[in-house]
């Protein structure tokens, strides 16, 4: 007489019980009965004084903080609310990188645009596209310090592959701040959202049978698991763009190290904002040993040797 709901959208009681806080945006994986699936939480509507109860304004939930937040999964799941079920309400949140249990939550109700959107079937699909194209489709993601020679190196490939005939597009750090990313600063969950944000474009250029080169620092892993994650096997190549802090603060070009190190600047990324290094990236480009020239000309050499563009 109650059937379960179907839903990918919610909003939940969430308690935070790791060290690091929740970002709005960073993906984790939720446990829900006997499913695990993909989870991102928004920003929350707002926090609990545990004392009084009372209802506080929150961009992020610290240790031991409880939230009223939306949550977003990356497909549907059978619930009912806690009040109702707790086995089927229950859930808890788990790092993705660590598997560490980071959070656990009360499911109140699915939102009601998890009912009303629906996906549109097309008759055209990413392998016409790229049958069109002339090549596979793919997003070459690279990393690393500001400074490292993402955009430098990132810009030599993409003139290769047009010289090649290829269809590509440049997704550009600073460029995108300038549009799609402009309401966003250099906080660690504005960092996650723009990751975020590019990931998805990424996705989209995809499926529409392009080359993507993404030049952005991308700090943290867990943004680029994501991203990854977004793709088919095969079509996210990761290229660390190996540069020491110093030999990168020595080049400077934007002048950004030196204010951040007078401390006009914060949340710099190598000074008091964390980089974690790819652990298995598919290239790795070690700058001090090769020119940009060698190193755009080592990305084309990986793409033909996968088979995503032509000898």
């Amino acid at each position: 007489d109650a059937p379960a709901e179907v839903a990918d959208q919610f909003e939940c009681t969430l308690v935070w019980m790791a060290d690091e806080p929740m970002l709005p945006g960073r993906p984790y994986w939720l446990k829900l009965g006997a499913r695990t699936v993909g989870a991102t939480v928004t920003e929350p509507k707002y926090k609990v004084n545990v004392n009084t109860l009372e209802h506080l304004a929150a961009k992020q939930l610290t240790l031991n903080e409880i939230g009223v937040c939306n949550i977003a999964l990356d497909r549907p799941l059978p619930f009912d609310p806690y009040t109702v079920n707790r086995d089927m309400g229950g859930f808890i949140l788990i790092d993705r990188l660590t598997n560490a249990t980071v959070g656990a939550g009360m499911l109140h109700f699915a939102l009601r645009r998890a009912h009303n959107i629906h996906r549109q079937a097309l008759d055209i699909d990413k392998a016409a596209r790229a049958a069109l194209m002339g090549h596979k489709p793919a997003v070459l993601w690279f990393t690393g310090l500001s400074g490292a020679g993402k955009s430098t190196i990132a810009n030599l490939v993409e003139k290769k592959l047009h010289a090649a005939g290829c269809h590509s597009y440049l997704l550009d750090g600073d460029n995108v701040r300038h549009g799609l990313n402009k309401d966003l600063g250099f906080t660690d969950a504005d960092r996650v959202e723009n990751i975020r944000r590019v990931a998805e474009v990424a996705k989209l250029m995809v499926d529409a049978g392009l080359i993507v080169l993404t030049a952005f620092i991308s700090p943290f892993r867990a943004e680029r698991a994501l991203a990854r994650g977004l793709l088919e096997d095969g079509e996210f190549i990761e290229i660390h763009v190996d540069t020491p802090l110093e030999v990168a603060e020595s080049r400077d070009v934007k002048g950004l190290y030196k204010k951040a190190r007078r401390g006009e600047l914060k949340n710099f990324t190598g000074i008091d904002s964390p980089y974690e290094p790819p652990v298995a990236p598919e290239l790795r480009l070690d700058t001090r040993a090769l020119s940009a020239e060698q190193a755009a000309e080592a990305v084309l050499a990986l793409l033909r040797e996968r088979g995503l563009i032509g000898g």
